[in-house]
């Protein structure tokens, strides 16, 4: 039980970061996904089940606190853990963290979160799922892979030493 503490204290000040301080980091509307990093983390850390599991909450979370479309995100975050948990590997988890190899993941789990994500969001809307994509999504993929770089030379000191 220590742990899903953990994770959820983690997870609440998170959310609040990517909420209310992500905006002075932004670069012209665009802002990394930190809960993305988030849940790469926790999925590749302790697996596929626990991965999609707290995408939804991670999501929900979000998603209640936002005020915006409520389960988008539950449900994009969640297809994102269930994704990342396919990079689970009990002996590797460690190193795996502590590598190139976690800013690849979140790389790929990002951009599959966002598609997901805009295909939904941009239903009925005047953006195009083509510009959302492309010029939004993109964008906002190699920025969070970027800030992913931080925890991943954090790992690397930690496990690796």
């Amino acid at each position: 039980m220590g742990k899903h503490f953990k994770y959820f204290f983690f997870s609440f000040i998170l959310m609040n970061v990517q909420t209310y301080i992500s905006q002075l980091i932004s670069l012209r509307d665009i802002s990394p996904d930190l809960l993305l990093i988030w849940l790469v983390y926790i999925a590749i850390k302790e697996g596929q089940m626990t991965g999609t599991i707290w995408g939804f909450v991670i999501g929900l979370m979000f998603d209640l606190s936002s005020g915006s479309f409520t389960g988008l995100s539950a449900m994009s975050k969640t297809i994102a853990g269930f994704t990342a948990g396919y990079f689970f590997d009990e002996n590797r988890a460690p190193l795996t963290l502590g590598s190139y190899r976690y800013v690849l993941i979140v790389l790929f789990v990002s951009l599959i979160h966002n598609t997901v994500y805009f295909i939904i969001l941009t239903r009925g809307s005047d953006i195009g799922l083509l510009k959302a994509t492309f010029q939004i999504g993109l964008a906002t993929n190699f920025y969070t892979s970027a800030v992913a770089l931080l925890p991943m030379f954090v790992f690397g000191r930690k496990y690796i030493s």
